[in-house]
């Protein structure tokens, strides 16, 4: 790891009792907090994580301007791992230039912030091989420390409480918890049903995990208290329709499009759902699940395992993105269903209305493009997203929808902006609560 400089050493040995402070509501605002009246959660939540301040909106505390101590003195930085190049492109956000560039491990996919703020990890997965890593960087300087080896690290997550790495092995079906510091392992989940598991997000109260499964088309739901897998649900953009769902699981290959078995005229898709990102509604209650085969987003009942909506967005629906004050969701649509696209797709990005459910505006990338994953900017005024075919990355005006665009390394992916508002991580890239 890399030393810190010596002017931040009483900074770091202060930051404990700082957010600790923070996390029970005091110091971390530099607006005034809802008091923890009613709208405060029962105390039922997975030990030893931070309060809930709002159950109305589990997002009201990465508003614009609610930063962390933990982060004081952070660059303002965009972290771009690039894939294919074994990189991390560095982009100052002020000036849209690419800053620096240093080699990270083999296949790059996601940079996560640590549970406590003070580190960005990349989770190099080494495809195919069995030479996975994680590379820490310092916030405070922008620069890589030493690797640690780690099994398959496609992404990273962390208990609510910040004492476990979930380590998400996507290869083995797999979900390993690490010491969060060493990662060391601590023990494992198996997740036999769930094939290509990737993405997460957490129920309101920490207790539970929802995580995609790329390759079965299904979201695997996880019980953190008990270590054990709940259920699995398979998605569908016709869960409405047992006709159609019979018809599909009807053994034998099928062609890509077939007659819809009681609307005349119509088709209906045959291809398998490949669910990426998944995004927990400001409430908890439902569950938001991009499908890049299925070109929409899945509604999912949380607390019943159950699918009650499905929303078309654009080609590849890939990354989600809460806006800062937690009315909107951002879709990221890849422009492709492919998993290895092309230059200058029909990318884009859809706006849903949380509360209704409804797309209310759609950017498209001029001239075409394959927005991936990223974040929003810690202000709220631009969505930053890789261009995971194109090799640039995007920034989109969150009040126009017009865009600028960054020449990075080949095949960017799962990009963070940061520092961001939050009081902790859960993880990804960047999943603050």
């Amino acid at each position: 790891m890399q030393r810190f400089p010596s002017h931040t050493l009483l900074l770091r040995r202060l930051l404990p009792g700082l957010i600790a402070l923070c996390a029970a509501g005091g110091i971390c605002s530099q607006t005034p907090k809802p008091s923890p009246s009613a709208n405060a959660t029962p105390a039922l939540l997975y030990p030893g994580m931070p309060p809930v301040v709002d159950r109305h909106n589990l997002y009201s505390e990465t508003v614009a301007g609610r930063m962390s101590p933990a982060v004081a003195g952070a660059l303002e930085r965009v972290y771009v791992p690039n894939r294919a190049a074994n990189t991390v492109s560095v982009i100052d956000p002020n000036t849209l230039k690419v800053v620096d560039t240093f080699k990270v491990g083999v296949n790059p996919q996601h940079v996560v912030p640590s549970w406590d703020l003070h580190t960005l990890w990349v989770a190099n997965n080494a495809e195919r091989r069995t030479s996975g890593s994680l590379t820490p960087i310092d916030p405070l300087t922008g620069k890589p420390g030493t690797s640690i080896a780690v099994d398959d690290p496609y992404n990273m997550y962390w208990t609510p409480d910040g004492q476990h790495a979930i380590v998400v092995a996507e290869a083995y079906k797999r979900l390993d918890f690490r010491d969060p510091h060493t990662m060391a392992l601590q023990y494992s989940i198996d997740t036999p049903d769930c094939m290509g598991i990737n993405h997460a997000d957490f129920s309101i109260d920490g207790r539970t995990v929802f995580f995609t499964c790329e390759f079965n088309g299904a979201l695997t739901k996880i019980d953190l208290i008990d270590k054990r897998v709940v259920g699995t649900l398979k998605l569908s953009p016709y869960y409405a329709r047992p006709d159609v769902l019979s018809v599909l699981a009807q053994p034998g290959k099928k062609p890509r499009k077939i007659p819809d078995p009681s609307q005349l005229g119509a088709e209906i898709c045959t291809t398998p759902g490949m669910p990426q990102d998944v995004r927990a509604s400001p409430d908890g209650t439902l569950f938001f699940v991009a499908d890049m085969m299925a070109d929409g987003v899945h509604v999912v009942d949380g607390a019943a395992l159950k699918q009650v909506g499905f929303i078309p967005t654009g080609v590849g629906a890939h990354g989600l993105y809460p806006s800062r004050d937690g009315k909107l969701l951002y879709v990221a649509n890849r422009g492709s269903n492919s998993v290895r696209g092309t230059r200058l797709g029909k990318g884009s990005v859809t706006v849903i209305d949380f509360a209704t459910h409804k797309v209310v505006q759609t950017w498209p990338v001029p001239g075409g493009g394959s927005p991936d994953m990223g974040n929003v900017s810690a202000d709220g005024k631009h969505l930053w997203l890789s261009g995971r075919f194109d090799n640039v990355v995007y920034r989109f005006d969150t009040s126009s929808g017009a865009v600028d665009t960054i020449k990075v390394g080949q095949e960017p992916h799962g990009l963070t902006v940061w520092p961001q508002p939050g009081r902790y991580s859960l993880g990804h890239t960047g999943n603050l609560r």
